[in-house]
């Protein structure tokens, strides 16, 4: 599974840093889901950033392709 953290928050115009005020989400932790390098992810955060941004948690997500 690969994160559209990137693209979502791109497409709210606002920067890493202003997500990870608006969330409570450190910008590292940010950077990390838009460079897909976790593996495994805190549920809180995605429904923090999910809820900064105005969206549902599901489209923070993209399917892998198989």
């Amino acid at each position: 599974m690969r994160f559209a953290v990137k693209d979502r928050r791109e497409e709210a115009g606002i920067s890493q840093e202003e997500l990870s005020e608006k969330s409570g989400v450190s910008v590292e932790t940010i950077e990390e889901l838009e460079a897909n390098t976790v593996d495994i992810f805190n549920t809180r955060d995605m429904t923090n950033i999910a809820l900064a941004l105005g969206i549902s948690v599901e489209t923070l997500f993209f399917e892998e392709e198989v």
